[in-house]
């Protein structure tokens, strides 16, 4: 097997062992450190003797090993664990129930900050390690190791179950998730930082998430829209960006280099999220970008489909970004100058004051209306606003280009 095969193997396997553990000892902390024992170990003895017949039981008779021995060196609880220790049948056969979905459930506790969230997700349920995630997000690896700890500790204070919630808890904890994988996928598909336009693992890491849940839920609307919205997004990387690294604008990319077999995977969910009886923000999405997708070329796309999806979206579930991507279809339908009179409403907004998006929007618009000063100013104070280099040096050159020229010396006098 070769390494990245061994790899994603480990990381498809991390949290259902994880899972099983947790089920049976209660203890999150500890069972999450024995697994990553188990799969450190994993990673040095299977290149070298093979990959056992059942890697998963392989993993989690370790782990439990490692859990136990940890338990019984523990001298402050030394006779409780001792003799749970002893009574503990170190599992050769591991039930073939996947505990992944309940797993994240319980990394999406509501007591949990939406950052605490996204960094145990990735941990526990996606296998990367903490000093991954610390690169993934720009931060040192102390600082993402206490934001895990603390996260564990509140989970182990909130007393939490290994179950499934029911009923309406349940339904909210889901949205929850949703909600977390929804933001991995977007820190990977375009970086809120740093010099690259997006970070292909962090996005692989959603969508294999996404698909796990998927699996385990293929019925619920909003699951099949969000593994359909990240598959058509990501279906474009490959032309979002050109050879030396600069952002190219969707209209503007080469549509026959997109990947076919995601798009067509892609819409063919869009279709199963949207037949059943209520419509959520992800299938909405979806719906979005499919729409972007069924067009050969960018002057085909259905703007008025665009628009009206917009405009549902933005009634069921407002924001100012959805707003702000209104306004851009409002302006390809009624002209730039309806988009700029949307745009308007969200001056007032805190959230954006000052957002690069908000600024090159407009930018964009007033390019249209032949406000080339106008274009060049937002342009310019879009570049510095945001921390993305190739988002920058897009937006400098674009404001290059509309640059008001300046006035020369005028013409010499003859003698």
């Amino acid at each position: 097997m070769t390494a990245p095969a061994l790899e994603d193997l480990l990381r498809e396997l991390t949290p259902q062992v994880l899972g099983t553990l947790v089920r049976r000892h209660g203890q999150f902390e500890d069972c999450e450190d024995a697994v990553q024992e188990a799969v450190a170990a994993a990673t040095v003895q299977w290149p070298a003797e093979g990959v056992p017949g059942n890697p998963r039981g392989w993993l989690a008779t370790v782990a439990s090993r490692r859990l136990i021995d940890q338990m019984r060196s523990d001298r402050a609880r030394r006779e409780r664990e001792s003799a749970a220790a002893t009574a503990e049948v170190v599992p050769e056969d591991v039930p073939d129930t996947d505990d992944t979905l309940v797993l994240l459930f319980l990394c999406c506790h509501p007591t949990l900050t939406a950052a605490s969230q996204t960094a145990l997700t990735l941990r526990a349920v996606g296998g990367l390690t903490t000093a991954e995630i610390a690169r993934a997000f720009l931060v040192p690896e102390a600082t993402m190791a206490a934001r895990i700890s603390r996260a564990k500790q509140r989970i182990k204070a909130a007393g939490s179950s290994f179950s499934l919630p029911d009923g309406p808890e349940r339904e909210e904890r889901l949205r929850v998730v949703l909600h977390v994988l929804y933001l991995i996928f977007n820190e990977g598909y375009t970086a809120s930082s740093g010099s690259e336009l997006h970070r292909a693992d962090l996005a692989h890491k959603a969508i294999r998430l996404a698909r796990m849940v998927h699996a385990q839920l293929p019925g619920d609307g909003e699951v099949t829209g969000l593994l359909a919205l990240m598959l058509l997004a990501h279906a474009r990387r490959k032309v979002r960006t050109a050879a030396a690294g600069d952002l190219v604008p969707l209209d503007e990319q080469d549509r026959t280099k997109w990947d076919r077999a995601l798009i067509d995977e892609g819409m063919g969910l869009v279709k199963a999220s949207l037949a059943g009886p209520a419509l959520g923000p992800y299938q909405l999405q979806a719906a979005i970008a499919a729409t972007h997708a069924d067009a050969a070329t960018a002057g085909e796309t259905n703007w008025r489909q665009v628009h009206a999806l917009y405009l549902i979206l933005d009634r069921i579930a407002a924001n100012p970004m959805v707003t702000l991507n209104r306004a851009i279809a409002l302006a390809e339908t009624k002209g730039p100058q309806a988009g700029l009179d949307l745009l308007s409403t969200l001056d007032a907004d805190e959230r954006m004051a000052g957002h690069h998006r908000l600024l090159s929007v407009r930018a964009h618009l007033l390019e249209k209306t032949g406000d080339t000063a106008g274009a060049y100013e937002h342009y310019s104070r879009a570049a510095k606003a945001t921390a993305s280099l190739a988002e920058r040096r897009y937006l400098e050159s674009r404001a290059s280009r509309v640059r008001p020229l300046r006035p020369g010396p005028g013409p010499e006098l003859l003698p």
